[in-house]
């Protein structure tokens, strides 16, 4: 079993966004609808296949939130909110339980939809670039996840069925989009992330990644 791991808020905290939603907008809840609006971004240009790298979207997303919130932000400071996305640390329990995986010999990579120069800068902050075999992001095939060709992508970089592929992730729509593919997946039901009843439900969930391990290396 090969595992790959979505990254924004599944391995990384978002909460140091927060001081900036609260700085510019007056409130750290605005960061969701930003998040919000750059995956419907994502969704149209793999829809429409024109695809644009994310943090592209992600600038482009945080000037529509500013719109609708009549707010005004200069271009420096739609790099000053976005660049954070570099610098964020893993949640708390994120190490130890990565460490475990690869301890017992787990093959791991990641899956994310941010573009490769972005993920590189995020796992060296975070200190967790040892941790992963192969950087995989959407950027191979110019398609956002949930789209079936990154799972089956990953899958053909390592040489596997699709099958053997196992997506990590703290979104329902990426869990959903990974079994459709053909994959497995894992659940990372952190605060405020829920399956819905028309999602996939995959057959290991727990609250924070540590959790997850468990389940992972008790079938291993």
């Amino acid at each position: 079993m090969i595992l790959v791991f979505d990254v924004n808020a599944t391995l990384l905290d978002l909460s140091p966004l927060g001081p900036h939603f609260e700085k510019w907008f007056g409130s750290p809840q605005v960061m969701s609808e930003w998040f919000g609006q750059m995956l419907r971004h994502s969704l149209v240009a793999t829809i429409t296949r024109t695809y644009q790298p994310f943090d592209v979207l992600g600038k482009d997303a945080l000037r529509m939130t500013a719109v609708r919130k009549g707010v005004e932000l200069s271009p420096a400071d739609v790099d000053t909110i976005t660049a954070q996305m570099r610098a964020l640390p893993p949640h708390p329990e994120v190490p130890a339980a990565l460490a475990r995986l690869k301890d017992a010999g787990v093959r791991m990579a990641t899956l994310t939809n941010s573009p490769p120069p972005a993920l590189a800068a995020q796992l060296e902050f975070a200190k967790l670039t040892d941790f992963f075999e192969r950087q995989l992001t959407v950027d191979s095939v110019k398609l956002f996840k949930p789209a079936p060709e990154p799972y089956h992508h990953a899958a053909q970089e390592f040489g596997v069925p699709i099958s053997d592929i196992r997506l990590v992730a703290a979104h329902n729509w990426d869990v959903t989009g990974a079994i459709r593919a053909g994959a497995k997946a894992a659940f990372v039901a952190r605060p405020g992330m829920v399956l819905g009843e028309t999602d996939e439900t995959p057959d290991i969930i727990g609250p924070d990644l540590g959790s997850v391990a468990d389940q992972l290396l008790r079938l291993a």
